[in-house]
């Protein structure tokens, strides 16, 4: 049995529209540069013995000690599954600890410890040092930072009426 030969609408490839089109695409955009910056930030974190969800959640505690572990997956948008092997890990490096309250055992809070507090000193210069590597003003970061928060806060008030 012979095999059809093609037609030429068959064989005619046709580019996607642009909105189909990957460099487009915001999502990409967002994921591509979050691979890039998360590179930037793998030497210098190594340098402090933390990846880099440990480290945002270092920054958090760093700006305010002794959170519930609840409030402090709020803050990183992360929820307990994730958020408890991570703290686990920085317990077991001597950075936190965690304790359950007194008052309601479901409640567990995370409280830095003296080497955790120490290890902000180190990690002080890390903004500056990637700034540098990003090629933009201040400015521009700051606006860039807010924009993107904006587009978090619509992207999640979105989600939530679906």
């Amino acid at each position: 049995m012979r095999s059809k030969k093609p037609s030429a609408k068959q064989e005619r490839f046709e580019p996607s529209p642009p909105q189909l089109q990957l460099d487009n695409q915001l999502c990409f955009a967002m994921y591509s540069a979050s691979l890039s910056m998360t590179k930037l930030y793998r030497p210098l974190l190594q340098a402090l013995g933390l990846t880099y969800p440990q480290y945002l959640a270092m920054l958090v505690l760093w700006e305010g000690d002794d959170l519930r572990v609840s409030a402090l997956g709020e803050r990183l948008f992360l929820d307990s599954g994730t958020l408890t092997p991570l703290l686990k890990r920085l317990e077991a490096a001597g950075l936190v600890v965690r304790q359950r309250s007194a008052t309601d055992e479901r409640e567990v809070h995370v409280r830095l410890t003296d080497a955790g507090r120490a290890l902000r000193a180190q990690a002080e210069t890390i903004p500056e040092r990637l700034l540098c590597a990003t090629g933009c003003e201040l400015p521009e970061v700051i606006a860039l930072t807010q924009n993107l928060q904006r587009l978090r806060r619509s992207i999640a008030e979105h989600a939530q009426d679906d």
